[in-house]
């Protein structure tokens, strides 16, 4: 996933975007296209509405408070004592791993790339919020090239396409409906997580 970005360059092989190697395009332009949510999300030591705005300067409140909406996060940032205008604090300490989540997800709601990049960017939720959160996910998925690295199956189901990796190598390809069925690797986890006990 950082290959998309370039954070880091390929040794072997293209990553293309629209048909264009990524090195053929300006890094500006790429950081423009592509939005990225990792399990330990970054925040400035700022407000939190200049932390939303880093990605779009020119958002509106009303802008920021509907991103923050979708993340589910709005409710907790409206009950701080200076609400949007709140210091975050160094890499967001003032913000629990779950909430640092939340605001990095409206950050890339309202940033609304045309590729999307989620690395367990819900690994922190607990499961009825990452409910919630996956249902503004999915809005804002559509018409989006999406990608989403989970542990936690719940967060892929509904993908058009799930990747297996297994030491290295893609070992299974499919919609949920193929590669459950299989009996392999992904069926294994897949019962492990939601086997229920009787």
């Amino acid at each position: 996933s950082n290959l998309v970005p370039r954070l880091y360059d390929c040794t072997r092989g293209r990553v293309m975007i629209d048909g264009r190697d990524v090195r053929d395009l300006t890094l500006d332009s790429l950081a423009d296209a592509v939005g990225m949510v990792p399990q330990d999300p970054h925040l400035f030591h700022d407000t939190v509405a200049a932390n939303l705005r880093y990605v779009r300067p020119e958002a509106t409140d009303a802008e920021l408070v509907a991103a923050c909406r979708a993340a589910r996060i709005h409710e907790l940032i409206r009950s701080l004592p200076d609400g949007y205008d709140t210091m975050a604090g160094e890499r967001g300490y003032r913000f629990s791993g779950g909430e640092k989540q939340r605001l990095a997800i409206a950050r890339l709601i309202l940033k609304a790339p045309a590729v999307m990049i989620l690395d367990e960017a819900t690994s922190h939720l607990d499961s009825e919020t990452e409910t919630l959160v996956k249902e503004a996910l999915a809005e804002a998925f559509r018409g989006r090239t999406s990608f989403v690295i989970a542990h936690r199956l719940s967060t892929i189901r509904a993908a058009d396409q799930i990747l297996v990796i297994h030491e290295g190598q893609i070992a299974e390809r499919g919609r949920h409906q193929v590669v459950r069925p299989s009996g392999r690797l992904y069926a294994e986890l897949y019962e492990t997580q939601f086997a229920t006990i009787a």
